[in-house]
């Protein structure tokens, strides 16, 4: 990682992908720059297979998931560094006083329910109905004036190029 994190560049970003697509070229282009990659399960194993340096949300936040997997990324050390509002000295105190930094940039690709559904049980298409990653978009979104939200891996590009270029 370089010593010092280009100006606008995030610090921390969120990766929870179900479609994996360019993820390690993102995730490599991201660290490259200076950024802390945060990962849900299956996705920080896909980082770390090629070499990544991950922080697992569990390390993240200090609470394993729970529920067979149902509940991973719904925890406050999540949503509350992405809510924070940069230009808050409280937000930015509250994150401090519980030992993390704000995620400046969200990647998620949603469960494909419509492509799993239809072949599967009731209760199995049930579980693929995606709540975390939903929450974690919305909560992106309603701070966008801070994080950048990224939810199509067509896109990886064009926000690398966008962070590289200022």
């Amino acid at each position: 990682m370089p010593r010092h994190r280009p100006e606008g560049w995030p610090a921390a970003a969120l990766l929870s992908l179900s479609d994996k697509s360019g993820a390690r070229e993102f995730a490599r282009a991201l660290t490259e720059g200076g950024t802390r990659i945060v990962a849900s399960g299956g996705t920080a194993r896909h980082l770390q297979e090629a070499g990544i340096e991950v922080t697992t949300i569990e390390q993240w936040t200090g609470s394993p998931e729970m529920l067979g997997g149902r509940v991973k990324t719904l925890h406050p050390l999540v949503h509350g560094p992405i809510l924070a509002r940069r230009h808050s000295a409280d937000d930015m105190e509250a994150l401090r006083g519980r030992g993390v930094g704000p995620i400046d940039l969200v990647a998620v690709t949603l469960y494909p329910f419509e492509e799993r559904a239809g072949s599967l049980d009731e209760a199995g298409a049930v579980e693929e109905i995606d709540i975390g990653g939903v929450a974690l978009l919305r909560a992106a979104a309603k701070n966008y004036a801070d994080v950048t939200v990224v939810h199509d891996p067509a896109r990886y590009d064009a926000v690398i190029a966008a962070l590289r270029s200022g």
